[in-house]
């Protein structure tokens, strides 16, 4: 199993998360590009501390929503949009080439990975994106998603992904960060939710209901409060059970 966190998302005088902390118990890092959050100080000094312990970057492309932290929904031309995800990754894998490291992965973020889960035509943009700059990277999506389905068709692979500090509805899909209990805090609650996902690939649903769930890599937000000591009890309880810890990519 891979374990991946979304870092990189301060910007300027601004800091979210603690993401020296956080990186040290993840395989895999979702650095922002400058659209949703981060700069290029910022995307800068988390690639140094992502290469200093090991741990694979990918871009974290999304919305140009500063001001919402790209988690309000946007409606983009899908020019605009497969041409935005091409700019993100360009900034982002240029500032990785300059320190020795490549981008290796990309993962949408908020509003973007929401929309392009359910829409295909935003989800053919995204992959248009991706492809057009690297058909080799691998798209994190949520598993059946509609990004699957569009990047299945030309080629780009996809890996499935799995939250471990977010609720998910009976259908298989994240609740809204509008809802309480959409953002789980709890230590305890979190490791037993992350270990039942990754050795019996099953999640209980906000409503109850006991879900099948496919995954490669499980997700720990950056700036969920306490994310670091959530990623390190996920980090121990899963190497616990025997479950090996590896970047996908």
């Amino acid at each position: 199993m891979d374990l991946n966190a979304d870092v990189g998302e301060s910007f300027g005088v601004y800091t979210i998360g603690d993401d020296e902390a956080l990186l040290e118990s993840v395989t895999s890092a979702s650095v922002a590009c400058g659209f949703h959050a981060g700069d290029p100080v910022v995307m800068t000094k988390t690639i140094q501390a992502a290469l200093e312990r090991g741990v694979v970057v990918g871009a974290h492309v999304g919305y140009p929503d500063l001001q919402g932290f790209g988690r309000r929904p946007m409606v983009l031309a899908p020019d605009e949009l497969t041409a935005g995800v091409i700019y993100q990754l360009g900034a982002l894998d240029a500032i990785a080439r300059s320190l020795g490291a490549r981008v290796r992965f990309v993962k949408p973020h908020g509003a973007l990975y929401h929309k392009a889960a359910v829409d295909r035509g935003v989800a053919r943009a995204v992959v248009a994106g991706v492809r057009a700059f690297d058909a080799t990277l691998p798209v994190v999506t949520l598993p059946n998603s509609s990004v699957v389905v569009e990047a299945g068709a030309v080629g780009v692979a996809t890996v499935a992904e799995c939250f471990a500090d977010r609720a998910y509805t009976s259908a298989g899909a994240l609740v809204s960060r509008s809802l309480p209990g959409a953002v789980i805090h709890d230590l305890d609650l979190v490791a037993a939710r992350a270990l039942a996902m990754a050795t019996d690939g099953v999640i209980e649903a906000i409503d109850g209901t006991q879900m099948r769930v496919r995954a490669d890599s499980m997700c720990v937000h950056g700036d969920t409060a306490g994310a670091a000591a959530l990623a390190a009890t996920i980090r121990a309880a899963l190497e616990r059970a025997g479950v090996e810890l590896k970047a996908f990519a």
